[in-house]
Order: structure tokens, then sequence, then C-alpha cells
């Protein structure tokens, strides 16, 4: 499958999702926080694809880039964690990528996949509805009172 000898593994998903926020926001001050919230840019962010023309291909780098994002606001928020799928697992192939996120409940998620039916599919696919929705991951810790929700400082709030 050349389109997974592309695919960045679990250990670098962090960085892949890092560096394309940096990208996005050195050409417009967008609130990528890695927050449930910043899922609506998001999708807003597909739409513009959307509406620009662009065949999934065209745009592969984008979504993965989208995905990759998707799938951190689900490990910063919800608990997740980025695992690698064996050749052998069941739900690689209908994953369509070797990596895949698990949830505190042992649930493998696909944020890659989701992004790309969100494209393909449009706004019924919302990847916000698709966090809020979600099963199996751990409830949302409050925030104590003057801590930001920019996804850095979280684990010292």
């Amino acid at each position: 499958m050349a389109r997974e000898e592309r695919a960045p593994r679990a250990a670098e998903m962090e960085r892949y999702a890092s560096e394309f926020v940096g990208r996005v926001l050195a050409r417009a001050r967008l609130p990528l926080d890695y927050s449930a919230t910043s899922l609506a840019v998001v999708d807003r962010l597909i739409d513009g694809l959307r509406r620009g023309g662009a065949g999934r291909k065209d745009v592969a780098g984008p979504l993965l880039g989208l995905g990759a994002y998707v799938g951190e606001v689900l490990v910063r928020q919800a608990g997740a964690e980025w695992v690698d799928l064996p050749p052998d697992h069941p739900v690689r192939t209908a994953f369509g990528h070797p990596v895949a996120v698990r949830m505190p409940d042992g649930r493998l998620w696909n944020p890659l996949g989701r992004t790309v039916n969100r494209f393909e599919i449009g706004p019924q696919e919302s990847l916000r509805t698709y966090f809020l929705t979600l099963h199996g991951r751990r409830p949302p810790r409050p925030r104590r009172r003057g801590c930001p929700s920019d996804g850095l400082t979280a684990g010292r709030c």
C-alpha cells in the first residue's frame, strides 16, 4: 500500500500535528489550540478544501496534517494514545492507515480516516461531533480557574 508507506508512525504523530499547526498559523491566526472546540475550525478548513474543488489526492498532505491534529486532540483531551497497528491487525485494512488512537477503554479509533471522510462526504461527518460522541474517552478534567486551554500547560493546571 503506497499510502501506508508515506504515513507517519505513532511516535511521529504529535510532531507531525505540531508542524502542521505551525504551517497553518504562519498563514493565518486560527484557534488551533488542541481543544475540542477547535475541531469546528478543522471542519471549516476542510469545507474550504472542498469548495476549492480539489480532489482527495490533491489535498492528501493537508488531510493527513488535519487528521494528525484531530488525533492529537483525542490524545490531549480524551486520554487517547497513538498506536501502530501491526500488519496483521484486523482493522488496519479498514482504517487504511498503519496508525490509530487507542482510547482509555481500549477501543481503537481512526482520526486520519475520519478526516478523509469529512472531506469526501461533507458536513454530516463533522469532526467536532465525532469527538463529542466518541465512546471510550476519559471524563474531562475540570480546569482550575486561570489555566489556559492551550494544550501546552494542561498537564500543569
